[in-house]
This record gives C-alpha cells, structure tokens and sequence, in this order.
C-alpha cells in the first residue's frame, strides 16, 4: 500500500491507508492511547484501543520511526478533521537518544541556541526551526522565477579563488596545491564578467566572510542572491529591478509556507547617506552606519512612509569597494546603496566602473587582477547590481532573533560542527 502523508488523509475518509514518519508525542490513557505521527507536512492522529497494541506503544519513544497502517475516521477535534483508528503499527527505527535534549511537541523550543545548534539534526525537525529552512527554500524561488522572467541567466562561478574580492582582511585563505587561494567572499569580478556574455545574470551561491564578528546578525558562511545587469543608466535601474525581485521573493514565500509578509511598495522609500546621518543624528563625517543607525531609519521608514524596506544610497566612497561608480556629480559620494529590511542591511548594491581606464586607476595591485580587467579591455557596457543576504532576509520574515536560527548548520566565529 502507498504510503500517503498527513495533510492527504482528508481526501481518503473510510478507506484504509498507510503512513510513516516519527513518533512525535505519545498519549498513554487507561482504555486508549493516542500516537501523534509527524511527517514532513504535519501531524497525524493514531487512535490505538487494542491491549497489546496499547502496551507496545510504551516501547516507542518521541521519534522512533514508524509505519501505521490503519482506517481513516472523520474527527473534528484531531490534527485535519480525520484520525486513524483500528491501526498496526511497525517500527522501522528506533530514537537511541532517549531522553531526548529538549522536547519537539512543545509549541516553542526552550532550550539555548547554544544547545539547538548542538544537537542541530533535531532541532531542526521542530515546526519553529523547519518553517525557516522552508521560506529559505520559497524566497529562493522567487529570486530565480522573478529574474528569469526579465531575460536572466543563472551562472555558477568558482568558489576557490586566486585574489580576494573586497579585501585582503577578511578572506579564508587555503593551500591550492601548494599556492594561496582564497574561499570567495563573493562572486562579484564573475557576474561582472558575465555581463559581457548574457547581459544580465544571476546566481544562488555560499560565500564565505572571515570577519570576527559574534553577532546576531553575523555568519562565516552564508548563502548570497546575487544578480548583475547591464546597459543601465545608473543604480536606480537597479534599484527598480531589486523591488520587483523582493515583491517576488516575498509573494513566493507567502504562497508556499502560509506565513505573512510585509507589502514591498511599487516603489521604495529612498534616502541619501548624508540626509540619513542627519535623520538619525550622526555627525557628518560618520563614514558608514552603525546598527543601531540602520535601526532607527527603519523606524522613520515605517513611520513616515509606512514601509518595512528603505534605500540608502549615495554612500561615501571611500566605504566602498574600488569597482564602484561615483556620483558623477560630487566624486565623494558612490552609486550605490543598501536596502534595509525593518532596519537591518539586507543588500548591498550599486553601479559599478564599465571602462578599463578607470579600473588602472583605482584597481589595488591591477597585475594581480588581470584576468579581472581583461572583461573590461574587451568592452563593457554600463552595468551594476546587487547581493541579498538570504539569511538576514528570512530571519527577518520568520522574525528570528538571530540569524543562525535562519539556516540549517551556521558556521560562525566558534562553530564548524556538525
């Protein structure tokens, strides 16, 4: 008999089915017992009456693995208004950790994040950890079908790399057969060279940060959506491309997981880096924006404009990497800007230099960069783009007080296990 899942019962009422998943909580009474089986898409109700059935059931501990082959019987108060009644029950594997660490039919998991990433193969099983992976998974989605349908190409670039991207400060450095290498901070020079090829691109990729940050907000490791195009004018063709990617990215996942999302406006508030220093009451010269800066521009945003999202643009350029555009009008301030997410940088983007001349100027050590520079001897047209943070945007979404509760296995500052 096929197996079918939990949210599949209603469709067969009366008939006979069979289930698997694990064992998620046991209800022992005097004349009748309860097993709740969880699989990936919910619970169901096992309603057990037999003796020796009943008996055997004290055997089983919360996740042992099990197959319950039984009649479906409509029941208003059980998990989708049907239970299973007259079942047998095999056990296909058993939990060997027992007691367990913490308790999975809890609502909310209570034990440390410290103890969750510990024992991260069960925490994850949880609805509270797993709707995150999910919303992972549909923002990815969205990325990809939103950008696809303006004429993108999804390219997969090398994540062992010759020279850093950003900088020399925060790279994983590595032996590659006996010569340095680097783990990518990002795809940046890639996608750059790839619009010379298809135009506009994207990718769905790691990259990898070794900056000793111990945060909330902060991972070695984390997974970027990053997108570059050409033949534009300046950032804001990219900036009107990012709001109809994060309208799509936002309207997948609440189609896909349930969960609510936040409206993107047809077009996102703006504000310059000099005009958002002095929103938030920093001095002048501040060359970037601390936390609690991008905190409080969130709120103006939602209180001025009624939108969770917010551009800052025109930062300094001396903040910015070498590749970056300046504003043609005053060379201090750059083409580019971050887009904050309830007040926590979510993107980071901008226009990036098209022309090999200006590359010899401001490139650091441009022998170093030469396959890098060729892309742009070769031509380039006008071109820019962004990087999400996948991560910081779900953890946001689920409303996460910490971003490694938005990804499965985080690597930080003192964890590479499991």
């Amino acid at each position: 008999m096929q197996r079918i899942l939990s949210t599949e019962l209603a469709a067969h009422e009366k008939r006979t089915v069979t289930i698997a998943g694990w064992v998620h909580r046991r209800r022992l009474l005097k004349s009748v017992a309860f097993l709740i089986v969880r699989d990936a898409a919910g619970l169901s109700q096992v309603v057990v009456t037999e003796p020796t059935l009943r008996a055997q059931l004290e055997d089983l501990p919360e996740e042992t693995v099990v197959e319950v082959t039984a009649t479906v019987t409509a029941n208003a108060a059980a998990p989708g208004g049907v239970e299973l009644t007259a079942p047998s029950v095999r056990r296909l594997s058993g939990a060997v950790a027992v007691p367990l660490p913490f308790d999975l039919h809890r609502p909310a998991l209570s034990a440390t994040m410290a103890t969750q990433l510990d024992h991260a193969a069960l925490a994850l099983r949880h609805p509270s950890r797993a709707i995150a992976l999910r919303a992972a998974a549909a923002a990815t989605a969205g990325f990809r079908e939103t950008l696809d349908r303006q004429r993108f190409i999804e390219i997969h670039t090398p994540k062992i790399v010759g020279a850093a991207t950003e900088s020399g400060a925060n790279v994983f450095t590595l032996d590659y057969f006996g010569r340095p290498a680097y783990l990518a901070q990002s795809p940046q020079f890639y996608k750059q060279l790839m619009v010379g090829v298809f135009e506009r691109v994207y990718e769905v990729g790691p990259v990898f940060r070794a900056e000793p940050h111990d945060t909330a907000r902060h991972l070695a490791q984390y997974t970027s959506l990053d997108a570059e195009l050409g033949f534009i004018a300046d950032h804001r063709d990219v900036m009107a491309v990012l709001t109809t990617v994060i309208a799509g990215m936002t309207q997948t996942v609440a189609e896909r997981t349930g969960l609510a999302v936040p409206e993107v406006p047809a077009e996102i508030p703006s504000v310059h880096f000099a005009d958002a220093l002095r929103l938030v009451g920093a001095p002048p010269d501040e060359p970037d924006l601390a936390p609690a800066h991008e905190r409080a521009l969130g709120e103006w945003a939602a209180r001025e404009h009624g939108s969770d999202f917010v551009f800052v643009t025109g930062y300094p350029m001396a903040k910015r990497p070498f590749y970056t555009h300046p504003q043609p009008t005053d060379p201090r301030w750059s083409n580019s800007f971050d887009l904050l997410f309830r007040g926590l940088e979510l993107v980071t983007g901008g226009q990036r230099l098209h022309c090999y001349e200006d590359y010899l100027a401001v490139a650091p050590e441009p022998e170093k960069l030469a396959g890098y520079l060729d892309g742009f001897r070769y031509g380039m047209p006008p071109h820019g783009g962004f990087a999400i943070g996948l991560e910081r945007f779900v953890a946001r979404l689920t409303g996460a007080a910490n971003v490694r509760e938005a990804t499965a296995f985080p690597r930080d500052l003192h964890r590479v296990t499991p």
